[in-house]
């Protein structure tokens, strides 16, 4: 009780097991039983949320294996803007007559910051935090951030396992890369034409973030136990503290990083340890600064072995006070920024990688560059959540068997278009301008690229073929930008023996001027027209082409009219009016049907026609659209294609060992 009134307990993320575990797959489940729920003021006698020694505030791992959340919650300490966004200052603490138990966090979710209300009652074994807390035993921020973010994704056992760019957007709002420190190309040799950007972008060299190394954040990650380690085991995040270049005695200079591990002590061996060999070839009093820097849990390495001992590092944009993102490859601050939302449908919008020939019906945005410059696109997905029913089995230390839980292999490409209009089947038979290149089972996706001004078409699209998900377009810039949906109509006719290529055209029949009826009425040349050509240029077409014609009336289900249409071979020198007065259709696709469309498939000889849609009775009015599909012959697409290593999502869950 506090001032007599009882303290906030949260009814939609009570104190018992339904909290703690979704599915109990994870070695958690064993400690349910262990677990009491006690309010800071129950666990220490002067509470606070930070201790006066910033040192003592950063996060020490407890048994739950979410390393990769808790070295992106020691960036918010640095960046105190950043730190204030997701838990906002002057919220009532313990002692304070305010203070009611509960406190507020904000985290970025697809697109905007998300309230999450908690109560302070923490898990604990014998009356100690069980699982995340600070190096000082009296700091709560890091215990309450942790559950606020367990309530975000469920339960404390669903950040079992992540990635640490994941947690970085959450907190930040901005983005995060994630790169390799090891040999490119395990997953499949690479292409040529995909060889130079792949490797420049997952191959890292620390020269190329000097400009921004003091404000970015930067975590390193194993996949196996290193060397140097006489601890860490597999699967383990660490934060990259500061690096920095330093003068040896011989008069070379060599690069060092200090690093912090999660778990709050060291468990590193090597050159620059405590009295290691290295320290001895820098200056003694310069030696003694550096080593002063380091806190509990914390070491210096040299980039030669930062580079040979870790296997993946993790890059988090700058974000300024005013929100804005700060690039990591030209320090430009990208003052001008936009994100859609979208969704891949099956059977409508979920059209599979470049290999596929429904590759096109993915969802299409159009991105206009005002001014030539830097641009960040990125596509980032909603997260699945984990499979009960195939995790109630799952051993964590396999990561076999966690690769694909979250999310589905993503990929996002960009070609410059002269305009607006432009036939999308020949566009797509060009290589894009700039693209992911391989489809990846990652949360989110970065295409970087100096544009010129003009028009660029972005198409976000999943590895396979009718895999339904909803994602996030955002676009970054130093300029003014624009982006847009690129709507088109929905095909009326499923369009999956082959590749086909697709026009649509709008029109209207309008009593009196163009609602001509059928052709039992004198009026029917009256109705609009669409002609078009079927080529006989190409060898393919000379016997004679396949077309699929679908009209369908803009009307409810319960006022439609009887519809449908013909189509006339055009002869030369010959009108409209006397071609439909007195020559007979080609094809047709009649009788007149009272249904929202009628398709008609057909195979047309070289010439020019029209198509002329038409209701049953003249001077019926009503909007319309009228598609056609041309079966192509469209020589293979060499966009090479391929689906890249799937994340190592169980990279980040060791557990400090008791």
């Amino acid at each position: 009780m506090c001032g007599g009134k009882a303290l906030f307990e949260d009814p939609d993320f009570p104190s018992d097991h339904t909290s703690l575990l979704s599915d109990g797959c994870t070695p958690i489940a064993r400690l349910q039983g262990d677990i009491t729920w006690r309010r800071p003021q129950e666990i220490c006698q002067s509470p606070e949320l930070f201790p006066d020694n910033i040192n003592l505030a950063h996060a020490k791992q407890g048994l739950l294996g979410d390393c990769w959340f808790l070295c992106a919650s020691n960036f918010l300490l640095t960046n105190r803007h950043l730190l204030n966004k997701v838990l906002p200052s002057d919220q009532p603490q313990w002692g304070d007559s305010r203070y009611r138990g509960s406190f507020q966090f904000r985290f970025w979710q697809l697109g905007h910051f998300t309230e999450v209300i908690i109560d302070d009652r923490l898990p604990c074994i014998n009356s100690n935090l069980c699982f995340s807390r600070c190096q000082s035993p009296t700091a709560f921020w890091v215990a309450l951030l942790e559950k606020a973010y367990a309530k975000l994704h469920g339960s404390y056992e669903q950040l079992w396992a992540g990635q640490v760019s994941e947690a970085l957007v959450d907190l930040t709002g901005g983005l995060a890369e994630h790169w390799s420190l090891g040999d490119f190309g395990s997953d499949g040799e690479q292409k040529p034409e995909q060889a130079s950007d792949q490797v420049s972008r997952r191959r890292l060299d620390l020269k190329f973030l000097y400009p921004v190394k003091d404000e970015c954040a930067l975590s390193c990650s194993t996949h196996s136990s290193p060397a140097g380690t006489n601890e860490t085991g597999q699967y383990h995040a660490l934060t990259v503290m500061e690096w920095l270049d330093v003068r040896i005695v011989s008069g070379g200079v060599v690069r060092l990083l200090r690093i912090r591990n999660p778990w709050g002590r060291c468990c590193w061996g090597g050159t620059w340890i405590g009295s290691g060999a290295g320290w001895s070839s820098v200056d003694p009093i310069i030696a003694l600064d550096l080593q002063a820097r380091v806190a509990e849990g914390e070491f210096w390495l040299d980039e030669a072995e930062f580079m040979s001992q870790f296997d993946d590092v993790t890059v988090g944009y700058p974000v300024s006070k005013e929100g804005h993102l700060k690039s990591i490859y030209t320090g430009n601050l990208l003052t001008h920024s936009h994100q859609l939302a979208g969704r891949w449908i099956k059977g409508y919008s979920a059209g599979g990688n470049r290999n596929s020939s429904s590759y096109g019906t993915n969802p299409k945005f159009w991105l206009k560059v005002c001014e030539r410059g830097e641009v960040l696109v990125s596509l980032l997905q909603h997260r699945k959540l984990r499979n009960r029913e195939n995790c109630a089995q799952t051993q964590l230390d396999d990561s076999k068997n966690t690769k694909h839980q979250h999310y589905q292999a993503i990929a996002l490409h960009m070609w410059k278009v002269e305009k607006k209009r432009f036939n999308l089947g020949r566009m797509l038979n060009k290589p894009p301008c700039a693209s992911t290149h391989c489809h990846t089972y990652e949360r989110e996706v970065v295409l970087h690229r100096q544009l010129e001004p003009g028009y660029y078409l972005l198409i976000p699209s999943t590895y396979k073929p009718g895999t339904e998900a909803r994602f996030l377009i955002r676009v970054f810039s130093f300029f003014s930008t624009s982006l847009s949906v690129l709507k088109s109509p929905a095909p009326s006719l499923p369009l999956t023996d082959g590749e086909w290529e697709t026009s649509y055209f709008r029109g209207s029949w309008v009593e009196g001027t163009s609602a001509g009826g059928s052709r039992n009425f004198l009026s029917h040349w009256k109705n609009p027209c669409f002609p078009f050509t079927v080529g006989g240029d190409d060898p393919a077409v000379m016997s004679g082409l396949n077309v699929r014609i679908t009209l369908q009336q803009s009307r409810p289900d319960t006022d439609l009219y009887p519809i449908g249409f013909h189509i006339y071979k055009v002869l030369e020198g010959v009108s409209v009016q006397t071609l439909l007065s007195n020559e007979d259709p080609v094809a047709s696709c009649v009788p007149h049907c009272y249904t929202q469309d009628v398709s008609l498939a057909c195979c047309l000889p070289p010439g020019a026609y029209t198509i002329v849609p038409s209701t049953y009775q003249p001077d019926c009015s009503a909007n319309f659209t009228l598609s056609m599909s041309r079966r192509i012959q469209r020589k293979v697409v060499k966009s090479q294609e391929r689906l890249g290593t799937a994340i190592q999502e169980v990279s980040h869950i060791s557990v400090m060992q008791s």
